[in-house]
């Protein structure tokens, strides 16, 4: 089964406002974009994958997410997270009804091709399911097989959102690097331990340079 991913970037200059303990304005932007890149990157290197669309209007997120291969859609509604997926999911579908569909979180710079096949292997056995992120709390996987709506519930408490709306809960070990996003000065240096993607890293590297 080869799944179509969409993943959701907002404009960089708004992106990971709660990493300014850690990184300030003017690197912020990048940093999200490096997350952006690593994950699609390790995403399009998955072979349950067989493609990703990424819905944003920064241009520049645009151009680069492109160069390694995800088609982009113009978030159109700009409506916020859901109906940034929901339009995604739905130019998805358009061209490729039979497709199975997932939503992916763009801040996930240490993701393992391996452990996101993993995921999606258990997601194929439900019409709609969710990964819960590392905190418990959040959701960085929604998947919906072909006939179904993938309905996202992204925000606050979107663990208990989706599975009050009938997704199943994947309860998976050994998938730490899909459960990892990336909010918090926390989160980036859990991320390191476990290994991001070359792009973080050498956005992270710059930061600890200068942190000393």
């Amino acid at each position: 089964m080869q799944w179509t991913l969409v993943v959701p970037v907002k404009p960089l200059a708004r992106a990971k406002s709660r990493l300014s303990d850690t990184a300030d304005d003017g690197v912020r932007p990048g940093l999200a974009l490096a997350f952006a890149q690593d994950t699609v990157a390790a995403a399009l290197a998955c072979p349950a994958v067989g493609d990703v669309a990424v819905v944003t209007d920064d241009a520049r997120a645009g151009r680069e997410l492109r160069e390694l291969g995800a088609a982009v859609v113009a978030d159109e509604p700009g409506g916020g997270l859901n109906a940034a997926l929901a339009h995604g999911a739905a130019a998805v579908r358009a061209a490729r009804p039979e497709s199975p569909v997932a939503a992916l979180n763009a801040d996930l710079p240490a993701l393992r091709p391996a452990e996101l096949a993993r995921a999606l292997a258990a997601a194929a056995q439900f019409p709609r399911a969710f990964l819960p992120d590392a905190a418990g709390i959040g959701t960085t996987l929604l998947t919906a097989l072909p006939g179904r709506e993938l309905a996202p519930a992204f925000g606050p408490d979107s663990r208990a959102r989706h599975r009050a709306s009938g997704a199943a809960e994947l309860r998976l070990g050994a998938v730490d690097s899909v459960r990892q996003d990336v909010d918090t000065g926390s989160d980036l240096r859990t991320a390191l331990v476990l290994g991001v993607g070359p792009r973080t890293a050498a956005v992270a590297a710059r930061l600890l340079i200068a942190g000393q």
